[in-house]
Parts: structure tokens; C-alpha cells; sequence
């Protein structure tokens, strides 16, 4: 029985996300959008769409399966457009209460202001009873027209194409006010260079900025709505706002300059207190007391640097459920048609009267492949269950007992597939060359999975072109009854003076990319717990050589 509610829910889903994905399976639809409203959309100097609604429209496409066709032209054309069918939706459209009567919105992806722009010491109008009687530039078509033509507030309209025409009329000295809205104002400003212009008033409350269908078209617009949601919950949505309109939103203390000062003062102090900790080891009386303190130091640092490990995976993963996520979506809708119909009267069917279709495809085709894509659903699951599983044993705090008999290999496993998303960023090259049947290592797990994830994203933050490869080959040094672990990158390299100070506390090379010089030292600190060594060799422009050593256990073969 709990079976069966099981597939009735997932067919459930699966009938919901179809009815959503049937307006558009079959063809393109044609997104529109203003060609002059920057940073939400705009032509590029390559004459191209661009900008974050074209960015979220496109990610929008790419989860839900759509083929989109974006054009962006004249504002007011683009709404007639939409009205006379030759457009389908509009990926950017203040909602108001007058235009609800005439178009379907989708939940909102952005909140824009409006404000009063002005000359700099002509501007007083802060409220709209302060432009009786002015001239007000607005944008034909835009939001601000429409309330003005709605409500009378006794001021003379001057009706302009795009922002940007009106913010030069009114630099160059012409009319009184313009009503835009406040980022592409102060985008616009920017980048035109109009230095005399400030916003001197925000009379309206913040407007929701969102998807628009022409009443009737809401089937449509569910899929946006949708796929706007997927990018939400996955975080892609919030990357691509802060790409676009962070930058602009970012108003009074400049914390990441004020941040970056208390980084290098904690930095100094921490120097400080190292020195004072070295000297008062030296002292007899105060060698167990210190002892205790450094071991106490020493886990902390470990937990911190764990954390920024943590940090760099976050993106990796996140990618890595979502394509995942994304073929499950894909194949649902396929997969609740199949399995509507009975099997055998399926086949009862094909074998009476011939071919047919059977969720857009015909029936010849579907039953062939249709367990195909219940394999590719399978081994995306397990792919996600893998890595989750692997992240949460990486960040799960555990004793520090080295009583564990570990697999180099399978360590080795685990890490690639945790920094995966890091490596394939930073190379295209990558071997690995595991020796098979290696004796294990007494140990800790997490702490030498740690110094590997060290020692691989210092590999990949060293290349400086995806063409320089990676390679990670483990083995077994008989006499020595050791195992080994080398990690080669082909990146800048590192100094002689410098390969002597790389286990030195806070010493790092990469301090303009927020490295702090932890991660190797701790890493020698975890190796050295072990009985093991961390070597380096390298040159200038030929690239690094990181060696991991650890004694074997005898007579415990893998």
C-alpha cells in the first residue's frame, strides 16, 4: 500500500509538471523585451541580448526544456507585440493593479523602484504633487506612463523611447523631472557618464518585476512560474541577482574593505600571539600547561580550516544536484504518459493498428527506450546520494582516534568526486592512477581526506589555463612498507625561497585571493600525527609536485 501511494504521488507530480511543459514541447516561444534597460535587459556592444532577465530567462529555458527566442526592441512595440500574438511573454513587467485586468503575471523575480530624477540643485519635487505643472520625462509604455495616465497629477508629459533618451534630455538641460526606474537610472548614469543627475524622490512603494502572458496564455506562464522556482530553491536565481544587481543595491559602509582591514589586523595578532605562545614554550615550568593549550589551538584550526573547505565545495555540489534534478524533470513528464496506459494494451494496440504515438514519440520507439531512461533516472539518484553522503561525511565532527583501517584509494575516490565541480573549472585534464590491491594505513579518515582536499585545490588554483592538466597517482614502496600519494600540477610553480616556509603558519601566496595560510599547515600538522610526511618539489613556470607518505600496516592486504 505505501507502494502504491508512492507511485501515485510521483505520477501526480509528474502530470502537474506536464500539463505545465505542454505549451511549449513542441515549439519555440518568443520571449520579448525592452532593448535599453539596463542592467535587467539591454544589447550589448556584440548587438546581442543581454542582461538579468535574459541570463535568468535562458536558466529558466535550460531547466524546464524550453527553446526561447529572445528579442529585444522599443518598450511600447514590445507590449504590442505581446498583444497582437507576434510575442508570447515579456520577461520583464512591473505589476500593477490596471494591468492585472489585461496580463497574467508570474510570482516576481525582482522588486523595482521608481524614483524623481533631477538636476543637481534644481531637484525638490520628492512627492508626485510636486510635478503640477512640470515637464515630466517618461518612458512611452512604461510603468510610470501608465500610472500617470490613470492618475491625474497636473504635470506635462514628455513621452521618450528609453530611459536613457530621457536621462540625456534632462542632463542636457531639458524639462523639468523624469521619472525612471532606480537602477537602470543609476546604471544609466554611470555608464553614460551624466554626473549631474541624482534621484531626489521615491513617491511610489516597490513594484513586483516578473513574467507577463496575455490573459488566456496562464498554461504558458506555469512553466516559467516553475522553472523561476527551481532556480530558487537551488540557489542559481540568487547568483545570477547578485551578478547583476548587487552591485547596485550595495549602499552605505563599505563593509568589504572594513571586513578585509580586520582580516589583516586578526592576522597580525594572531602572528603576535604565535610568537608569544613559541616563546613561552621555551620556559620549563610552562611546557604541560602550553602543551594542552596548542593541542586545544590545533583542533580549532582544523574545524576552521574544514569550514573553508566547506565553503569552496558548496558550488560543486549545488551543480552537481542540479543536472540530476533537471534530468528527472525532463524525463517525468515521458515517463507518467507511458505508464498511464497498460502495457498490454499497448502492444494489443500496435499489433492491430500499427504504429502510434505515445507521449509524442511513437510507440516503436517508446517501449525500447523507455527503460532507458528509468537507468538514467536510477544513476542520477544514486549520483546524488553519493554526493551528498560524501559531504556530509566530510563536515560530520567525529573523535580524533587514528584506530581507523583507511583505503588510500578510496579516499582518493571520494575527494574527486567532492571537488569535481573545482577541478573541471580549473582543468581539462585530469589522471588519476590508482595502484590496485594497496595495503591500508591506521588512521583518521576525515583528517588525511582534508589534507587531500588541501593539496587538490591548491592544485587547481595554481593552473592558469584549463589546457594544464592534473595528475594524482597513489602506490606502495615495498622496502619502506609505506604507501604514497602524488599530486602533480602543471601551474606557476613555487619559489626556492618559498617551498621551505609552505607548512609556516599564516605564510601564504595567494593572500590577494583570501588565503590566510592555514590549509598546509594544518595539513602538516594531520600528516605528522600520523607518522607520514608532505614533501614538495617544484619550479617556477613547471608546475608542483605535492608527496604524501604513511606507514602500512604489515600483513593486511586491502
Amino acid at each position: 500500500m505505501k507502494r502504491l501511494w508512492t507511485c501515485l504521488l510521483l505520477w501526480g507530480l509528474a502530470l502537474g509538471v506536464a500539463m505545465a511543459a505542454e505549451p511549449y514541447k513542441n515549439g519555440v516561444i518568443r520571449v520579448g523585451g525592452d532593448h535599453d534597460y539596463p542592467p535587467y535587459e539591454f544589447l550589448n556592444e556584440d548587438g546581442e541580448p543581454d542582461g538579468y532577465n535574459v541570463e535568468l530567462t535562458r536558466a529558466i529555458a535550460e531547466v524546464m526544456g524550453m527553446q526561447v527566442d529572445i528579442r529585444l526592441g522599443d518598450w511600447n512595440r514590445m507590449r504590442q507585440a505581446l498583444a497582437e500574438g507576434e510575442l508570447d511573454v515579456l520577461q520583464g513587467m512591473a505589476f500593477s493593479s490596471e494591468r492585472a485586468d489585461k496580463y497574467g503575471f508570474s510570482p516576481s523575480h525582482a522588486i523595482v523602484y521608481q524614483s524623481i530624477f533631477a538636476r543637481k540643485g534644481d531637484g525638490e519635487a520628492r512627492e508626485l504633487a510636486g510635478l503640477r505643472g512640470k515637464e515630466v520625462i517618461v518612458q512611452r509604455g512604461g510603468i510610470m506612463h501608465d500610472h500617470l495616465l490613470h492618475n491625474d497629477v497636473g504635470a506635462k508629459l514628455v513621452l521618450v523611447d528609453t530611459h536613457a533618451i530621457g536621462l540625456r534630455l534632462l542632463a542636457a538641460g531639458k524639462h523639468d523631472y523624469a521619472l525612471v526606474a532606480n537602477l537602470p537610472g543609476l546604471y544609466l548614469g554611470r555608464e553614460l557618464e551624466l554626473s549631474n543627475l541624482v534621484p531626489v524622490g521615491q513617491p511610489f512603494r516597490p513594484q513586483r518585476y516578473g513574467y507577463a502572458v496575455a490573459k488566456g496564455n496562464e498554461a504558458l506562464l506555469a512553466g516559467f512560474s516553475e522553472g523561476l522556482a527551481i532556480l530558487k530553491n537551488t540557489g542559481r536565481h540568487q547568483q545570477i541577482y547578485d551578478k547583476w544587481l548587487g552591485p547596485l543595491e550595495q549602499d552605505g559602509w563599505p563593509w568589504k574593505k572594513i571586513g578585509l582591514a580586520a582580516a589583516l589586523v586578526s592576522a597580525v595578532l594572531l602572528v603576535v600571539l604565535g610568537g608569544i605562545v613559541i616563546w613561552n614554550r621555551m620556559l620549563a615550568r610552562e611546557v604541560a600547561r602550553r602543551s594542552e593549550e596548542l593541542q586545544l589551538q590545533h583542533q580549532q584550526l582544523i574545524q576552521a580550516d574544514k569550514m573553508s573547505s566547506l565553503g569552496i565545495l558548496v558550488s560543486g555540489v549545488a551543480h552537481e544536484i542540479n543536472n540530476p534534478s533537471s534530468l528527472l524533470l525532463l524525463n517525468l513528464p515521458v515517463l507518467k504518459d507511458a505508464f498511464e496506459d497498460l502495457e498490454a494494451l499497448l502492444e494489443a494496440q500496435y499489433q492491430q493498428q500499427g504504429d502510434f504515438d505515445l507521449a509524442g514519440l511513437p510507440y516503436s520507439r517508446m517501449r525500447e527506450e523507455l527503460p532507458a531512461m528509468l537507468d538514467d533516472m536510477q544513476a542520477s539518484v544514486g549520483r546524488i546520494r553519493r554526493i551528498v553522503d560524501d559531504l556530509r561525511d566530510f563536515a560530520r565532527q567525529g573523535p580524533a582516534e587514528l584506530t581507523e583501517n583507511v583505503d588510500l584509494n578510496a579516499l582518493v575516490a571520494t575527494v574527486i568526486r567532492l571537488v569535481d565541480n573545482t577541478i573541471r573549472k580549473s582543468s581539462q585534464r585530469l589522471e588519476v592512477h590508482c595502484e590496485p590491491g594497496l595495503p591500508h594505513f591506521r588512521g583518521n579518515a576525515q583528517r588525511i581526506e582534508q589534507v587531500l582536499i588541501n593539496l587538490v585545490v591548491n592544485a587547481c588554483q595554481a593552473l592558469t589555463s584549463p589546457e594544464q592538466g592534473i595528475f594524482i597517482r597513489t602506490g606502495y614502496r615495498v622496502p619502506r612498507n609505506e604507501l604514497y600519494l602524488e599530486i602533480t600540477d602543471q601551474g606557476v610553480g613555487i619559489a626556492s625561497h618559498d617551498l621551505s616556509r609552505l607548512k609556516d603558519p599564516f605564510f601564504t601566496t595567494k593572500r590577494e585571493q583570501g588565503g590566510i595560510g592555514l590549509g598546509l599547515s594544518v595539513s602538516a600538522g594531520i600528516v605528522q600525527e600520523h607518522g607520514g610526511r608532505l614533501e614538495y618539489e617544484s619550479e617556477p613556470g613547471r608546475g608542483t609536485r605535492a608527496t604524501l607518505t604513511l606507514p602500512a600496516i604489515k600483513g593486511i592486504p586491502s
